[in-house]
This record gives C-alpha cells, structure tokens and sequence, in this order.
C-alpha cells in the first residue's frame, strides 16, 4: 500500500497564527536569502553557533559585519571537491590523526591568511569557473567547526556555491542578527516538499495536447513554485484503479525554452506530452529544480566545466555540489494531492523509479523515453549511460 505524506499546516487553530513548521520554514527560506544579499546571518544547534556569509555574495561591508559579530578566527568552509583543488588533501591528515572514514564527504575548513579575506578573492576560492588565486596562495586545513554540514546546506538552498566564510558566535550576544537552527535548515527539503498546497489551476491547451491542464504548487514559506500539467483526466484513470502515464522533468531553461542542443531535456518534455495527448492521458510534474537541482547559475558555471574536459557528474562536484541533488519528494507530494497514486513512469533513469516508490508512489511500470543524440548531446547521453545509470539502449 502506498504510504500516505502527511501534511504539514500552515497556520495555528488557535489564533491563526503560523504554527512552528511553518515558521521553522519561513526562516530558514530567509536566512537562505539573507546569505544571497552577502549579509551574514546566525547558525544556531545545541550549545554552538556560528555568523555565515556566504563566500559567493558577500561585500566588503558584509566581512567587516562578520568579523565584527565573530567571537574567534573564520574559517572558510567548502566542499571536499572543491577545496581539494584550494588545500590539497595531504595537509588534512595531520590535523585529523590520519584518514577519517567519510572525510572524503565531508565539509572542509580552510585557515586563510588576511589577504584572502577579500570579496573577490573569496569568488574564486569558491568558484573553479573564475579567475585564478595568486600565484603562492595557500590555505591550512583546519578541524571542522559544529555546524559546518549545515552552513553549506544553506548556501545549496540560496541557490549558491557551497562555499561560507563562517566565524564562532557568543549565543547570548544581542546583534540583530537573523538566526536560524541547523536542524531546520538540514529538515528543509523534505519539510519545504511536504508543505506543497495547490495554489491555482487553469486549462491550457498545448500543441498535441489541447485537452491540458496546469496546476501550480507553492509551500508553507512561500518559495519556489512547481507545477503539473495534467493531460485529459488522469486523476479520473487513476480513481478507477489505472496507472496514468506520468513523467518527473525537471526545468531547463537551456533545453525546455530556448532549444539547446546539449541536452536532450526539450526532446523530452514535448515527446511526454504528445505520448499523454496520444494515449488521452497523463500528468507531467514540472520541477523547479534546474541542473539536477544546482540551478540555473550553477548549471551555465557546469557547462563552463564541461568545455574544459569535464563530464556532466564531474562538473557538478567540481562546483562542490553533488551528482544529483533532486528533491523527489516534491514530486511525491504533489501526485498525491493531485489524487494520482500509481503512475506508468515515463523515464530512462532507474531513480526515479525507486524515489517514487520509497515516498509511497505505486510504480506500475517504466515506459522508455530516449531519443537519438544529435551530434551535440552525443558525450551527455553516453555520460548519463555510464555515470548515472540511464536506461538508454
């Protein structure tokens, strides 16, 4: 039986007031904004916290802000892959004690001299894709402080590099800082893909499809929207015991709109439409999780990377993201208030198929859905064979 996701609610009984969740959310959806501006904001778990900027955005007023509130030395903290190109891994083991099972995942820090406490110097420590540190740069490994795993979770959800200056903080100090507990930002995903309620819904009839329908979903924090096109009356199939077609497409601004060549994401949306306007049928769940879920900036950075002689799964973690950061959760929530429990999956990536199954999703089946390489995509589509498993043959 699948299992059922409970809701989260938007506000109180009581007095119409947001109830915990949902101002857990609100926070955290702020402090992931604040980051973004270069304003530094608090990072609180247990008896530790921490002032973040985000490595990315922040000025010369936000670092002189941080340096003001830290009650110690800053640390930049970044993910392994990319401070193995800033520190080389060898300087870590002394201060470790030798190898660390899942050091190799966790986050980095970085001692920097003052020098490198400089808004554009901060850019290109963070980002592979800018220009190169002086020559003779150099950066101790450091113990990772408390928290380190939450603060570049922020900066992921802020849609940046997960690169963060961040510096100890005296709890029962009185600054104005906007604060946010780690364990919200780590529960965000999954609390922010629950939260989901349908916000609107209209008839838009599509090329092959003209009997469609798009319903837009927002969560609690009010953040990014995602929406399902609904073909003919899928939820109706499904009422009966069928298994409507159904396709998870993540947004590709490069592929979706403008027809890029280096991806096969365009094929892909407008031949799931027309299999679901040919079979009278189907729902479509449009994901506002660009570039595997780095997003639109990060994506183009990726391409950068890929120029260069890196693959689409190495491109990713040289950014210090991972192979595929998709939440499909969001896609979960949104089949099961769309009253759509079972789906045959329009799909070539084996995942997908298990995520919608571990978030209680019946999966009847998997329709394949590849396309043949046009001489542009032809290393992309091999990439997604090889490296993640896609079911292209």
């Amino acid at each position: 039986m699948p299992l059922s996701i409970a809701p989260v609610p938007h506000d109180s009984t009581a007095a119409g007031l947001p109830d915990a969740a949902t101002l857990a959310l609100r926070a955290v959806h702020r402090a992931a904004s604040e980051l973004r501006r270069g304003t530094p904001v608090l990072l609180r778990g247990g008896d530790h916290a921490l002032v973040l900027a985000a490595a990315e955005s922040v000025g010369a007023s936000g670092l002189a802000e941080l340096a003001a509130l830290a009650k110690g030395p800053a640390v930049l903290l970044l993910a392994p892959s990319r401070a193995a190109a800033v520190a080389p891994l060898p300087a870590l083991r002394p201060v470790l004690g030798g190898p660390v099972p899942g050091a190799e995942e966790a986050p980095v820090a970085l001692r920097l001299p003052p020098s490198l406490l400089d808004p554009a110097l901060l850019r290109s420590l963070a980002d592979p894709t800018a220009d190169r540190l002086p020559e003779g740069t150099r950066a101790e490994r450091l113990p990772v402080p408390p928290l380190a795993a939450a603060a570049l979770a922020l900066a992921k959800l802020a849609r940046l590099l997960p690169a963060v200056i961040a510096a100890p903080h005296a709890l029962l100090a009185r600054d104005g800082l906007l604060s946010v507990e780690a364990a919200d930002v780590l529960a965000y995903p999954a609390a922010a893909a629950t939260a989901l309620r349908k916000v609107a819904e209209a008839q838009v009839p599509l090329d092959g499809a003209p009997d469609s329908r798009i319903v837009a979903f927002r969560a609690a924090d009010g953040g990014i929207e995602h929406l399902a096109i609904l073909v003919g009356q899928p939820e109706a199939l499904a009422a009966g015991g069928g298994a409507p077609l159904a396709r998870i497409h993540s947004e590709c601004f490069t592929g979706d709109l403008l027809g890029s060549l280096r991806c096969d994401c365009g094929p892909q949306l407008r031949g799931a439409l027309l299999r679901m306007g040919e079979a009278g049928a189907g729902v479509l769940i449009y994901l506002a999780q660009e570039g595997r879920g780095i997003g639109l900036v990060n994506k183009l950075r990726a391409y950068a990377l890929q120029d260069a002689g890196l693959d689409t799964l190495d491109a990713n973690r040289a950014l210090g993201w991972g192979a595929d950061e998709r939440n499909f959760l969001v896609a979960a929530t949104m089949l099961e208030q769309l009253g759509i429990p079972r789906v045959r999956l329009l799909t070539n990536n084996p995942d997908k198929l298990a995520a919608l199954a571990a978030c209680g999703i019946g999966v009847e089946g998997r329709e394949a859905h590849a396309f043949a390489p046009n001489g542009v995509n032809d290393h992309y589509l091999e990439t997604k064979a090889r490296r993640f498993g896609h079911l292209l043959a």
